[in-house]
């Protein structure tokens, strides 16, 4: 799921990234926590693309 959002987040609006991490994990059942969808879109729009969702949360 975080690879899916960040393939096509490259140059999204503000707050895209982080609105869409969130419907993913919603829609596939998953709960993350409010910080670990702040630190995972943070991530994704620093690196403006693909991150390891493991390596971000265990940082």
């Amino acid at each position: 799921m975080v690879d899916r959002v960040s393939s096509y987040q490259d140059g999204a609006p503000e707050r895209t990234v982080e609105k869409e991490l969130r419907a993913g994990f919603a829609e596939s059942g998953v709960e993350v926590s409010d910080g670990e969808v702040k630190q995972l879109a943070e991530a994704i729009e620093a690196e403006h693309g693909s991150v390891s969702a493991s390596d971000v949360l265990s940082a």
